[in-house]
């Protein structure tokens, strides 16, 4: 199977003739629209999209082949996925964070952290969520060059600098 990569989820109907509500996940929310068609999680359906207005919560948008409220209400929590080759590249700097999760996270001595787990924006930057051996609770770091000094993903390896008082 080709590699996908999520890049949306339906939230929901929106009017009465097939118009869904999609919450993107794009750094330009409008790029949604334009990497080609997007497929459903299983692969099994596909689904050109153009993009009709903004609405509370995300985009209005109509799928190819959703006619009616029923087949977008049917849709609701639908995740939309895209062939990783339409992506355009990004700078060294920079990372999908689809690439970043699993990573195994070092300190600077070569001591185990934990595990990418999951990656939080809310508006102030990425913050990785590292979990693993010997942890009782997550931990949150921001992804910044000063916490976050090399990202190696041909290693498979991330090499962090947490405050002390975060260690466990």
């Amino acid at each position: 199977m080709v590699e996908r990569i999520c890049v949306g989820a339906i939230a929901g109907a929106f009017g009465v003739r097939g118009e869904v509500r999609l919450k993107s996940f794009t750094s330009e929310p409008s790029d949604v629209a334009a990497y080609g068609p997007l497929w459903s999680e299983d692969g099994k359906r596909s689904f050109t999209v153009r993009l009709t207005r903004p609405v509370t919560g995300g985009l209005g948008a109509r799928l190819s082949g959703v006619e009616t409220r029923e087949d977008a209400e049917a849709l609701k929590g639908a995740t939309l996925w895209v062939d990783r080759e339409r992506l355009p590249s990004l700078p060294d700097d920079e990372f999908y964070h689809t690439d970043l999760i699993g990573l195994s996270v070092y300190d600077a001595g070569g001591v185990l952290i934990g595990k990418v787990r999951a990656i939080y924006d809310h508006g102030a930057g990425d913050i990785l969520e590292i979990f693993g051996p010997g942890r009782k609770q997550a931990l949150l770091l921001p992804f910044t060059r000063a916490f976050v000094p090399t990202v190696d993903l041909a290693a498979g390896r991330i090499i962090a600098d947490p405050p002390e008082e975060t260690e466990e």
